[in-house]
């Protein structure tokens, strides 16, 4: 029944010209192949089809069965008839432009798992149909790839080699299709250009460089490259990766180039007329482009061997504060491993202090410190502490006191602050056992002891919070007091020494004092509470420092009360230390001049 109608609506169109087709003949037609589709008459539709007195109503009314034909072929994957289907398909691709916007719809429709199974289902077909037009082609290259790239930029991108094994949302095939469906619009921008089309050309151009840093954003950005080995080739998306750098170089923009004019108020594509959103992706694209070319290897043959140590790092600052600034641990784990890269082809102290110029210097290694003190992964925290601690080694002497002066006053983290302090006291050891060096001894370092021997609040800081941070500091002044002699005053200690006790010691001793009474006040409490608790057989509660410790059994809480009076104790004793320590050096200097006299 379907078949006669449908030959019935084709009768009645060969006798009309092809301008005097009416919308109602297009949906009439599509109805009725539909129903033939659904009915199964494949075999009497596909002749209907070839018929060559058809010809013209097939190319003006045959694209509208091209999506039930799709869903047959999405739907129906053992059925036996599949080869007619496809076959149906290429005899359909008649009308490209009109063809083009059906198959597009078609791409944009599926969501989840279908998204791969339709885009490789179509990719030929598309591929058919925009070589066949000759008019807007570029035009019609870049609404495929954006249209496709939107799709595949919903996929979740694999992050272990096993999910990458499974590919259970056809990401990776997707990407590999992709690259065949790209290589003829590449090699034709390659051989066209000595052709007299030198404006399509150019167009086309574009949309592939567009389509390329799309790509780099996703999804390479956050796709995870394993160890590379022989059998990398075996990495769909190292693979991917390889290729979008292959069609970057192809079409003119190769990563030397790209290197060459970064830091320029314009670049090569600055003509292009990226959209708001795309222009701000551009950024997370070239950072992508820096990792895969420095830390994967791809393509690091390209570049020449001219460029310095110290240029290619500030080239790829950026990108690394790029990567710091994202959220995904799989990101800015890039960022860490792209600093890493570049730092270990800098001599120790050769990197000069004037490049903390430039902001990316400055806000890189505060990155490092979010990363160090907010990642829920342990060894990308270690990691990321051992790189600040080589960009520290990196840098000259300046350029150290420079960094820590921000660091001091921008981590707000104890741990942190300690680790700087540290860091502070081993230039000092340096200076006074090799060389001289004003930024770690007198007036310069005297500075950036106001920063670190104080309390933020006074009396009333926290000492608990505060605690990795006070017993750096502690240290420091004891080393300080040991090594330098009050005669010789290498680094100003004891010029400033009365400040010191005015500004640290005394508010220190007053706020250990209020600590360990507030302390000893509260555990008294817990040790009543848990009588009672015991009898409830219930948790209790305990407020220390305005702040009350969530509910835990009354064991727990006297051995966190325990544990912060220990702090305090330790504090105490190595407090006491220094001040032993000033006394002896003040009295024996004092003792001198008298016998001196």
């Amino acid at each position: 029944m379907a078949v006669e109608e449908l030959q019935s609506i084709i009768m009645r169109c060969q006798i009309l010209e092809e301008q005097d087709f009416k919308e109602e003949d297009f949906g009439l037609f599509q109805l009725a192949g539909q129903r033939c589709i659904d009915e199964g008459h494949i075999e009497q539709l596909l002749e209907i089809i070839q018929n060559e007195k058809n010809k013209v109503i097939i190319k003006n009314m045959g694209w509208n069965l091209v999506g039930p034909v799709v869903r047959c072929l999405l739907w129906n994957k053992e059925d036996e008839k599949r080869k007619y289907y496809f076959l149906m398909l290429d005899l359909l691709l008649c009308n490209p432009k009109e063809l083009l916007l059906g198959l597009l719809e078609l791409i944009e429709e599926p969501s989840g798992k279908q998204i791969s199974q339709i885009i490789l289902l179509l990719l030929q077909p598309l591929q058919t149909v925009i070589q066949k037009l000759h008019n807007n082609k570029a035009y019609s290259v870049g609404l495929a790839l954006s249209t496709l790239w939107s799709q595949l930029s919903l996929l979740p991108v694999p992050y272990s080699e096993e999910q990458i094994q499974t590919d259970d949302y056809g990401l990776c095939q997707c990407c590999k299709a992709l690259i065949e469906f790209t290589k003829p619009f590449v090699e034709e921008v390659i051989n066209d250009k000595e052709n007299s089309l030198e404006n399509e050309n150019e167009k086309l151009k574009d949309e592939l460089l567009k389509f390329c840093f799309k790509s780099l954003k996703c999804p390479l950005l956050t796709a995870q490259f394993f160890e590379q080995s022989k059998e990398a080739g075996n990495d769909p998306l190292r693979c991917f990766a390889s290729e979008i750098i292959g069609f970057l170089s192809a079409i003119g923009h190769p990563f030397p180039k790209i290197i060459f004019n970064h830091g320029r108020k314009k670049r090569t594509w600055d003509y292009l007329e990226f959209e708001e959103e795309e222009d701000k992706q551009l950024a997370d694209s070239m950072a992508s482009l820096a990792y895969l070319v420095f830390v994967q290897g791809i393509s690091i043959d390209q570049l020449p061997m001219v460029l310095s140590p110290s240029y290619l790092l500030q080239f790829n600052m950026a990108h690394i504060e790029v990567f710091l600034q994202r959220t995904e641990e799989s990101v800015f784990s890039k960022g860490v491993d792209l600093l890493e890269n570049g730092l270990l082809r800098i001599e120790d102290n050769s990197l000069l202090h004037q490049y903390l110029e430039i902001k990316s210097f400055l806000t890189v290694p505060q990155g490092l410190v979010k990363v160090m003190t907010l990642c829920p992964i342990e060894t990308l925290r270690k990691k990321s502490l051992a790189m600040l601690q080589l960009y520290i080694n990196k840098l000259d002497s300046q350029g150290k006191y420079t960094l820590f002066r921000c660091l001091l006053n921008t981590s707000n983290h104890s741990g942190v602050e300690a680790f700087i302090i540290q860091n502070i006291k081993n230039q000092i050891d340096v200076s006074l056992k090799r060389t001289h060096n004003k930024w770690f001894t007198g007036p310069q370092l005297i500075s950036l002891l106001d920063l670190v021997l104080f309390l933020p609040e006074g009396a009333e800081t926290d000492l608990l919070q505060n605690s990795d941070r006070i017993m750096a500091s502690l240290n420091l002044l004891r080393y300080l007091v040991i090594k330098d002699n009050e005669k010789d005053n290498q680094t100003g200690l004891w010029t400033e020494l009365a400040k010191i006790e005015n500004n640290f010691l005394k508010p220190l001793h007053t706020g250990l004092n209020m600590s360990k009474a507030h302390y000893e006040a509260e555990i008294k409490n817990s040790q009543e509470n848990s009588q009672e608790v015991q009898k409830s057989k219930d948790l209790c509660s305990v407020t220390v420092g305005g702040e009350e410790i969530p509910n835990m059994p009354p064991e727990m809480q006297l051995k966190v009360l325990h544990s912060a009076l220990f702090t305090f104790d330790l504090i105490e004793s190595v407090l006491a230390r220094v001040e032993e320590l000033i006394e002896i050096k003040t009295k024996s200097t004092t003792e001198e001049n008298i016998g001196i006299k």
